[in-house]
């Protein structure tokens, strides 16, 4: 991964985790997903979303503003 990468979310649902990424490039911030997860049993590891570091006051101001839970 590039330099400037910064997690803002982590969750053991891979579902929760796509709609934070989703909800931030609808607001223009450029976000990716790292799935830790095991592939054989998806219990296992989480999946992190990481945006840039200059996004994140802002990123974190939109989550708060949706009650998303950090």
């Amino acid at each position: 991964m590039e330099k400037n990468w910064v997690k803002i979310y982590t969750s053991s649902n891979y579902y929760q985790a796509e709609i934070i990424k989703q909800v931030l490039l609808e607001h223009e911030i450029g976000a990716v997903l790292l799935n830790k997860q095991a592939s054989s049993h998806q219990n296992f590891g989480s999946v992190e979303v990481y945006i840039h570091e200059e996004d994140f006051s802002q990123a974190i101001e939109l989550m708060v503003m949706n009650q998303i839970t950090l």
